[in-house]
């Protein structure tokens, strides 16, 4: 989930009865039509079972997530997966898509 399908083809619609021009679609009118367009992105993804893959979860708002991947299926996920998670997530550098000047050493 999370393509907010029905918002998509709305937009689609638009544009097949000639409502909306095309070149007006960006990724703001996208993300508008998503599920729960009000709820902001994830910072921190949690993926257990120890699949490194996000099976099309929240792909569209997963794209500045961080990813954890952790060992433990879901039944066993407790509080010191969660915060290992956590602090994994705190450890790193987020930049957003942006690269890191790299300085000479």
């Amino acid at each position: 989930r999370g393509w907010g399908r029905d918002g998509l083809r709305a937009v689609a619609r638009e544009v097949a009865e000639g409502r909306r021009d095309p070149a007006t679609i960006d990724a703001e009118t996208l993300g508008a039509h998503l599920d729960a367009p009000d709820i902001p992105d994830p910072d921190l993804i949690i993926r257990t079972s120890g699949e490194q893959r996000l099976s099309n979860f929240l792909m569209w708002q997963a794209a500045y997530s961080e990813l954890v991947f952790v060992p433990i299926h879901w039944p066993d996920f407790d509080k010191a997966a969660l915060e290992g998670a956590i602090a994994e997530f705190a450890r790193r550098e987020r930049r957003f898509g942006g690269l890191v000047a790299k300085t000479a050493s």
